[in-house]
């Protein structure tokens, strides 16, 4: 175990699996360990559960292309709509902190001579001089959306840099979604066309921030919380994750194969991301305990993140501890940190240390 990483009171964490040593290597038959989980506990009546991702995007997305054709068809010509308006029309969720009103209509054009502007229902211009570069996409014969990658790329200068990343993961998962966006390519080369694109671009507003934000998005993400997981892991300061990670061997009854959100392969430690339907769907929840029951007999140490360890920085380093620690036991090096460091600085060593400077 690195001497650097810290040790906790006593009596806080009761979990190593017997047999491990801080210099293994690989699991042993005796070492198998798995998070235990909760009981079902079904919902109560009186409270709804909360709409699946999936079905908040579609919905937002309905309302959106409504407002859009009535501003389309009071300017009486198609419209290019961008920003967060992009976003909604391309089923993309929405970054947290981003400053803009997305409940504006945000229209995009490429210098202000041809601006965009509806007064009923009235509409938002923006300028973004790299748009002939952009293949926007057509949602209907009213309404255009701006190339997703040119709107990620719009909005750098109106978030953080961490919710820029995340937005990155959500904007490679969409792209990967719609054949008509993917064109036949991996999420592997998705993402490299990403950064090409980006990178190519003329200089714009923000882009020395998507050039650091590009260090660290990746594909294969399935949520947004997912993407907020693994960037706590990472400044932390705990090794890479593979994301969506397909478990060699493993497969459910119906052979479909078993996949973890974020793993360690070489040291068999993951985290899985539990939203709400997690715990309110039996048959997720079911769905749930079958994998996790099948990984511990592939001697995976899984732990589970929920939204309340991303509720506040505390949690979130109580989770990066956890992990850190079964990545630990089972012979991984690395520098973790008690407090968790900005993504740019991050960035900043790790430039400093690919140019050799002190």
């Amino acid at each position: 175990m690195n001497s650097g990483f810290p040790t906790p009171p006593p009596g806080v964490f009761d979990d190593e699996p017997p047999g491990w040593t801080n210099n293994a290597a690989a699991p042993s038959a005796a070492s198998t360990h798995a998070v235990k989980p909760e009981p079902y506990s079904p919902p109560r009546m009186a409270t709804p559960t909360a709409p699946a991702m999936s079905e908040t995007l579609t919905q937002r997305k309905r309302e959106m292309l409504k407002r859009c054709t009535d501003a389309a068809q009071q300017l009486g010509k198609p419209v290019l709509f961008g920003m967060t308006t992009s976003l909604i029309l391309q089923s993309v969720p929405l970054p947290k902190d981003c400053d803009l009103n997305a409940t504006e209509l945000h229209t995009v054009s490429d210098s202000h001579r041809t601006r965009i502007r509806a007064v009923v229902p009235p509409t938002t211009p923006h300028i973004w001089k790299p748009l002939s570069a952009a293949h926007n996409a057509r949602i209907n014969k009213h309404v255009h959306a701006l190339d997703l990658v040119h709107t990620w790329a719009q909005l750098a200068a109106h978030m953080s840099l961490e919710s820029l990343v995340i937005l990155g993961d959500a904007t490679l998962t969409a792209i990967a979604r719609k054949p008509s966006l993917s064109g036949g390519r991996t999420a592997d080369e998705i993402y490299q066309d990403f950064v090409r694109q980006v990178s190519e671009l003329p200089k714009f507003n923000a882009k020395a921030t998507c050039m650091i934000a590009l260090e660290f998005i990746a594909p294969h993400v399935d949520s947004p919380m997912e993407s907020e997981t693994r960037i706590t892991t990472t400044q932390y300061g705990l090794p890479r994750a593979v994301t969506n990670y397909t478990v060699p061997g493993a497969t459910f009854s119906n052979g479909a194969p078993i996949t973890l959100d974020l793993a360690w392969p070489e040291f068999r430690v993951a985290i899985e991301y539990d939203g709400d339907h997690h715990r309110t769907d039996k048959a997720q929840w079911r769905r749930d305990n079958d994998k996790r029951e099948l990984l511990r007999h592939h001697h995976w140490i899984v732990l589970i993140a929920t939204a309340a360890n991303m509720a506040d920085e505390p949690s979130q380093a109580e989770l990066a501890y956890r992990a850190g620690r079964q990545l630990a036991l089972r012979g991984a090096i690395f520098d973790f940190t008690l407090t968790a460091t900005p993504l740019n600085e991050l960035a900043r060593r790790k430039r400093r240390k690919s140019t050799g400077a002190h």
